[in-house]
């Protein structure tokens, strides 16, 4: 969940890919906003920054960690580009 609590995203392995729906304040209702390509294979797993502002994908069967910026207003990711080579990386933690 986005620390704004506006938006939660989930990973799907099969489909290599990042899911984003938008919470509803009220209800707590989910509503799909679409989804992003993970822009590797398997996104075992993915991260928020502490901020929200940037969502990084661990692509485990492509050895790599992708980073998206964070549209706030939409919830939409947008690949910034930065792409980190590492051994089938599982998880990603933040200090």
């Amino acid at each position: 969940m986005a620390p704004s609590g506006r938006f939660v995203y989930g990973s799907n392995r099969g489909h290599h890919s990042i899911a984003i729906f938008a919470v509803n304040s009220t209800s707590g209702v989910l509503a799909p906003v679409g989804w992003e390509s993970s822009r590797g294979l398997t996104p075992r797993f993915f991260a928020l920054d502490p901020t929200g502002s940037f969502l990084y994908a661990a692509n485990q069967d492509s050895d790599t960690i992708v980073t998206f910026r964070v549209d706030q207003p939409t919830g939409k990711l947008l690949a910034t580009g930065q792409v980190i080579k590492t051994g089938s990386p599982s998880t990603i933690a933040f200090r």
